[in-house]
């Protein structure tokens, strides 16, 4: 059994997955963090159903305590990074799904698990089929060096563009030639009507209430275009990936940025 603390137990992605671990028969929950209802059981709380896991604040009693070997983490972004200091330094394996580690943490952190002779892993997008549509584009583009990348999330959401376009955008510009697109006299009479520029290529984002994630990347070239779309629409969706992490991260040494690293090994 694989023992598993999950902060931010209470929030709309922590809450799926104390769910999918109390129901995988290899895990175990043995810590619940959050910051409210404490000294409730979580089960309870979230479900009506007690599993006997009471919701704490402290992180670094709760994983001492506890012994847990793997902390997933989709909280604040102003917070992961020092969680995972936290828990790296008791031996517990991070895996954190909110975006907002610098290049310098992520190093950090893979230096630190690597003293302790321990994983981790710094994931933008937990879905299967997300990373699949991100290899696909990426495959693409050797093909289609004209490309655009839309991506579609809540009006809520934090940061724009989210992890997984930079991500695939990331992906695109490896393996496309540097080109950049469109008139070079192009002037945006509204400023930002064309999005971010990445490497010679745009990113947009999208903010609208009732939406929950999409993404397109749309190639095209003479007479022709290819689009990629992967569709989210509830996240229950995440969790097969969250598993495969969970069981994954226990067998390697190193802090990995990026589940595809995961599921293509």
């Amino acid at each position: 059994m694989i023992k598993v603390a999950v902060i931010g137990a209470r929030g709309r992605m922590g809450r799926e997955v104390v769910k999918m671990v109390i129901d995988a028969e290899n895990l175990e929950l043995v810590s619940a963090i959050d910051r409210d209802m404490l000294g409730n059981d979580v089960g309870a709380v979230l479900f009506n159903q007690p599993c006997g896991v009471l919701i704490e604040s402290e992180l670094q009693t709760s994983l001492a305590r506890t012994g847990a070997d793997v902390v997933v983490d989709f909280t604040d972004p102003n917070s992961v990074y020092s969680n995972a200091c936290i828990a790296i330094n008791n031996g517990t394996r991070p895996i954190i799904g909110a975006t907002g580690l610098t290049n310098d943490q992520i190093v950090d952190l893979d230096n630190r698990c690597k003293e302790k002779g321990i994983g981790g892993l710094f994931a933008p997008n937990f879905s299967i089929g997300a990373i699949l549509m991100m290899k696909f584009a990426a495959e693409a583009a050797k093909y289609f060096p004209d490309v655009e990348i839309i991506e579609f999330h809540g009006d809520q959401k934090l940061d724009a563009p989210s992890g997984t376009a930079l991500k695939t955008a990331q992906w695109i510009s490896e393996n496309r030639e540097f080109k950049h697109q469109g008139n070079l006299k192009e002037e945006e009479t509204l400023p930002g009507s064309r999005g971010g520029l990445f490497e010679g290529f745009r990113v947009h984002s999208v903010r609208l209430p009732g939406i929950f994630a999409q993404q397109e990347v749309i190639f095209a070239g003479n007479g022709q275009a290819l689009k990629i779309r992967h569709d989210s629409y509830d996240r229950a969706g995440y969790m097969p990936g969250v598993k495969l992490a969970i069981e994954k991260v226990v067998g390697y040494t190193g802090f990995v940025y990026g589940f595809e690293h995961l599921i293509m090994s």
